[in-house]
């Protein structure tokens, strides 16, 4: 299968990645649901943002308990989406465009509406029965945390079909497969190259940590997970080159960086314990969240990179905070006990930031500037609301706002059809907050994020370089050194409401000329004393040095 051209299997190091949802894109047969000739239809939009690889939630077969994350049938495509045919042709009009595509490959678990569960659930003389997990003890691996603690109360459930109880991470409606079973494995590979063969450019791999079990540890990171992954890795590697794993990894830095390997496991990883400090740092007006946690990453591999994001599909997690921490983020994010969920909150980016168009171009700005790949989640780019009242993480799972017509142009079925609501909030009404309305303002979020994007990709040094940070007296004011080869840029933000004076030392870069990349202002030349800025509040300066 021919795949997009790329100049270089390190790709992703550079790239711009956009997380969509096809149910949520854009609907093309008018049932109130998108598919993928909807989404062909809006590649191009794609293309005027900047993004150069789409990352894809589930599209498999499913009952929807889940959104997908429950697969029926690892080898087809949801009907409501299209057929497999149409599947080709998105990969075939993506690449044409330069715009590569990774999905989704769930290896810890399946809808209990799955083939091979139905079989497994007749006994252990079935074929299948050890492609799941089994006990007669509901108490065993106990030291298992309950990650929905908020919907259930046992990682085991009971099988009235079979008298045993069955393994499950999540939801009790998604059995865990027993990779104990080298048949699971075996299958789990083919899967692998099922889809590598119709033309995908990888996968992010969903809910890595927990594929196996073992009495006495919490099932989690465990040495035969790590090996496992090296097989799946070797396989792309071997036959598929440039095709990349993209960890969703929810640990602790001493963990996740194992996920790396010796550059023979994952790719890349999502770097889930910067993300909420992030937003801590900008509620506190301190940059001390963001320096440490960023200082506690261990060293990964040349050939590795992380993912860097503000939000995604899921609530924003706080798994990877004190409990301390979590209560304040409660507190300063999530006022409403509407909007936790699990040990999250479920809001999408310009909801949590109170619609600050100052705060969402920070935090983009540092998101686009610290090492690593951006993902963007579909609809931030123009500052989409949400709606937690629809319940689990559907809220921000919403149609896509393209302009002020019927369905904010999603669909041209009746509005009771709609899988969804489009949003009708005063706030982030669709009559107001959309695609055609932002592409037609040059001052718009979406304006100013394309031109960010257009720079970042001008500028590789911000997906390969290393990062120093500086320490100015003003902890209101966070700045680093990106250095690459013989390139350097440095980056000042301002975390506070308020303006802020900042001086810098900066005298062991010489008689360097810093030039505002985003305005191309040239400032003075940086000199033996410190260097003194004052960023208006939430502004930032991204400099470009020259010797």
């Amino acid at each position: 299968m021919t795949k997009a051209a790329c100049t270089s299997d390190a790709w992703y190091k550079t790239a711009v990645i956009y997380e969509l949802y096809v149910r949520g894109f854009q609907d093309s047969n008018r049932d109130g649901r998108g598919d993928f000739r909807g989404l062909i239809s809006r590649l191009d939009y794609l293309v005027s943002l900047g993004i150069n690889c789409i990352w894809l939630m589930p599209i498999y077969p499913t009952p929807g308990k889940d959104d997908g994350y429950d697969i029926m049938d690892y080898y087809g495509v949801n009907s409501e989406y299209g057929t497999l045919e149409d599947f080709r042709s998105l990969i075939h009009e993506a690449h044409s465009r330069g715009l590569r595509i990774i999905g989704e490959l769930v290896l810890n678990h399946t809808s209990d509406q799955h083939r091979w569960f139905q079989e497994a659930k007749k006994g252990p003389d079935s074929p299948y029965f050890d492609y799941y997990v089994w006990s007669d003890n509901p108490e065993k691996y106990s030291a298992a945390t309950i990650i929905f603690s908020d919907l259930e109360t046992s990682n085991w459930s009971y099988c009235k079909e079979n008298g045993y109880y069955y393994w499950h991470r999540f939801f009790h409606h998604q059995p865990d497969l027993n990779y104990d079973n080298p048949q699971v494995r075996q299958e789990m590979i083919r899967v692998v190259r099922f889809w590598m063969d119709l033309g995908l450019d990888g996968f992010r791999v969903d809910a890595v940590p927990y594929l196996y079990e073992r009495e006495g540890t919490n099932c989690e990171n465990l040495p035969e997970t790590h090996a496992f992954i090296k097989e799946i890795r070797a396989v792309l590697d071997s036959d598929y080159p440039g095709a990349i794993l993209l960890a969703e990894a929810n640990q602790w830095p001493e963990d996740l960086v194992k996920y790396f390997g010796d550059g023979d496991e994952f790719h890349m990883a999502f770097n889930f314990p910067l993300m909420p400090r992030l937003f801590m740092s900008l509620q506190l007006e301190h940059h001390g969240p963001i320096i440490d946690i960023m200082k506690r990453l261990p060293t990964i591999p040349e050939s590795c990179q992380w993912a860097m994001f503000l939000r995604n599909h899921d609530e924003m997690t706080l798994e990877m905070v004190t409990d301390e921490e979590r209560d304040y983020m409660f507190n300063a994010y999530a006022e409403d006990r509407q909007m936790r969920l699990n040990r999250g909150i479920r809001r999408r980016l310009a909801p949590l930031l109170g619609n600050d168009r100052r705060k969402i171009e920070l935090l983009h700005a540092i998101l686009l500037t610290l090492p690593g790949t951006p993902v963007l989640y579909y609809g931030d780019e123009i500052g989409m609301g949400d709606n937690i009242y629809l319940g689990d993480r559907n809220g921000v799972r919403t149609p896509m706002h393209w302009n002020d017509n019927k369905n904010a142009g999603f669909s041209e079925a009746q509005p009771s059809r709609l899988y969804a609501p489009v949003i009708t909030d005063p706030v982030y009404n669709f009559h107001s907050v959309n695609v055609e309305e932002d592409r037609n303002n040059r001052n718009s979020l979406f304006s100013w994020l394309r031109n960010l994007i257009c720079i970042r990709r001008n500028f590789p040094i911000f997906g390969a370089g290393t990062i120093e940070f500086l320490y100015p007296d003003n902890k209101r004011v966070l700045v680093y050194l990106i250095r690459h080869e013989e390139m350097r840029m440095l980056c000042v933000f301002n975390l506070s409401p308020s303006a802020q004076p900042v001086e810098i030392d900066l005298s062991f870069l010489g008689n360097c000329i810093p030039i505002e990349i985003v305005g191309g202002t040239i400032f003075p030349a940086i000199g033996e004393l410190p260097y003194l800025l004052t960023p208006n509040g939430y502004g930032y300066y991204i400099f470009h040095l020259f010797e």
